[in-house]
Parts: structure tokens; C-alpha cells; sequence
């Protein structure tokens, strides 16, 4: 049977925890008899109990899901907590395989501060090669989300660094610079597109988060043009798909014409954004168009008959 606590204002944090039975119990009812606490103490004695848990409870499972009750309230007493197990300096070297899940959960939660100091020990991270590829991932990510300009030329150099092993680590810095924003990463993405050799070329994956930054940065540029016309013929459906919301959000007058010859795809879902697109630029005509050529072929016209039965039933009325 779960105890119930007295509140006391002078908490003993030890007996709170011996209590949560951190010792003798799973780390499932450990977890949910803390969670239990918010029936008992307010939010600055609960984050004042969390923060003791987060500096001396040593199993993974329990730090986990404290991190997550913590990250409710996010006081600022917690967040220098957080960096520290980031930077695994209250673990053991010997147990930081056991800690990745944990030390992800504390990126994702750092990066819901929003603080812009927490972009160096993310940075530090990231752009250890020796770190998990998990944890780096997770620091890319935060570092779009807090939104910091300072973290661009170091994502960028993520993204050019032909030494750099993983693809997947790449793919995040490239997310975290569409999330940023900054036209000053326009030209070492688009210069990864035009190479069209090495390695990287045979990922769809980073291709495709290339072109989802470079519709974020959504600057009307040239290069970024010839490359989503490109990548309108690229191999990957999913690449294709990309390059037509690129150009669906951007402002190039080619872009309705490009997308219409998407039309033609040969992979029905790429032609189902293509449809999807013409109709949010400029509406039903499009729709009722392909319901009548002969030239579109019957999943189109099924498609354009569902928009319309989905968007347009009722708007005429």
C-alpha cells in the first residue's frame, strides 16, 4: 500500500525517497509513488524533491522519469541539474551506456528552457565524436529548438564535415537549421545537393531533411530553386514530396507549373501532394480539372473528388 506523506516544511528528502522505496521497489512503482507526491506538496517542494532525486538516485530507469515530472515546472534550479547529467558529471564513465536514454530525456528537456547558455554544453555534444550518436542527435535537435544563431555555424559545420560518420547526425543538424532559420546555411546545403557524389548521395534520409530546411528558410534564391527542381526527378519518393511542399510554401513564380508536372508522377502518393498543393495555391479549379481531362489518370480524379467531398461539400451553399 503506497504511504502517505505528511507535509512538512522542512522536507527530509532522504526519508521522502526511502519512503518512494527507490531502494526495494521497481523502478516503475518508484516512479509512479513520486508522481504520486504532487497530491501532497506544492510545485517548489516538489521541484525541491525531484532535484535531490536528480542528484542522488544512480538507477537510469528512476532519473528518466523524473526528468519528465520535473519537466512540468521547469524551474531554473533544475536546469543546471540537467546539464550535469548531460555532461555525465555525477556518472561513472564505466555506466554511461546505462545513462543514453536518460541523458537524451535531459537534452529534450534543456531545450524546453529555451536558455541560450545551454548552447555550449549542447555544442560540446554534439560535436563529440566519441559521444553515442543518440545523445548527439537529441543535442542537434535542442540546439534548433532553443534557436540560438550562435549554434548555426557549428550545425553548419556538422552538415560539411565529410569526416563525420554518421548520417543521422547530419540529418538532425540539418532539421535543427531549418528550424533556426538562417540564410547563412543556404549555401553549404544547397552545396550537398549539387555534389550528387560520395556517400552522402545515397541517404534519401538527409536529402530529405536538406530540402524540409531549405522550404523552412523559404528565401527565394536561385540555387535553392534549381535544387528543388531537381529534386523533383530525384529517385526517393519521399525527396520528391519534400521539394513540392518546398515549393508550395515558397514564392517563386515557377513553382504552380513545377508542381504540376508532379502530376504525372509515376508514385500515386507523390501525385497526391502534388494535387494537394495546386489546391491549396489556387483553389478548386484544379480539382474540377482534373475531373475532367481524360489525360489525369482515375486515382487522380478519385482524389480530386475526395478533396472536394472533404474541403468544398457545403462552401457553395
Amino acid at each position: 500500500m503506497y504511504v502517505i506523506f505528511v507535509v512538512n516544511k522542512v522536507l527530509d528528502f532522504g526519508a521522502i525517497l526511502d519512503r518512494c522505496g527507490v531502494e526495494t521497489e521497481s523502478p516503475q512503482v518508484v516512479i509512479n509513488n513520486i508522481a504520486e507526491l504532487e497530491e501532497f506538496y506544492d510545485a517548489e517542494e516538489l521541484i525541491e524533491i525531484y532535484n535531490y532525486a536528480l542528484l542522488n538516485v544512480k538507477n537510469s530507469e528512476i532519473l528518466s522519469g523524473v526528468i519528465k515530472l520535473a519537466d512540468k515546472y521547469r524551474f531554473e534550479t533544475t536546469l543546471s541539474i540537467l546539464l550535469d547529467l548531460l555532461l555525465m558529471k555525477n556518472i561513472e564513465s564505466e555506466e554511461s551506456e546505462e545513462f543514453i536514454n536518460t541523458r537524451v530525456l535531459c537534452a529534450k528537456a534543456i531545450s524546453n528552457y529555451k536558455d541560450t547558455s545551454t548552447v555550449g554544453a549542447l555544442l560540446y555534444c554534439l560535436n563529440n565524436k566519441e559521444e553515442n550518436y543518440k545523445i548527439r542527435l537529441a543535442c542537434a535537435d535542442a540546439l534548433g529548438r532553443i534557436g540560438d544563431k550562435f549554434a548555426v555555424t557549428p550545425l553548419i559545420n556538422v552538415v560539411k564535415d565529410e569526416d563525420e560518420k554518421s548520417v543521422y547526425v547530419k540529418e538532425s543538424a540539418t532539421f535543427a537549421l531549418g528550424l533556426l532559420g538562417d540564410a547563412s546555411a543556404i549555401e553549404p546545403l544547397v552545396s550537398i545537393m549539387e555534389a550528387k557524389q560520395g556517400i552522402w548521395d545515397k541517404f534519401s534520409f538527409l536529402k530529405e531533411r536538406i530540402i524540409e530546411a531549405l522550404g523552412k528558410l523559404n528565401i527565394n534564391n536561385k540555387k535553392v530553386l534549381k535544387v528543388l527542381k531537381e529534386s523533383l526527378l530525384d529517385s526517393s519518393p519521399m525527396v520528391r514530396i519534400n521539394a513540392i511542399e518546398a515549393l508550395m510554401n515558397s514564392e517563386y513564380e515557377e513553382a504552380y507549373d513545377l508542381i504540376r508536372e508532379a502530376l504525372k508522377d509515376e508514385d500515386n502518393e507523390v501525385q497526391r501532394n502534388a494535387l494537394i498543393a495546386m489546391y491549396n495555391m489556387r483553389g478548386r479549379d484544379i480539382l474540377d480539372e482534373v475531373i475532367s481531362l481524360p489525360t489525369f489518370s482515375e486515382f487522380l480524379k478519385n482524389e480530386a473528388k475526395s478533396i472536394i467531398d472533404e474541403y468544398e461539400e457545403g462552401s457553395d451553399e
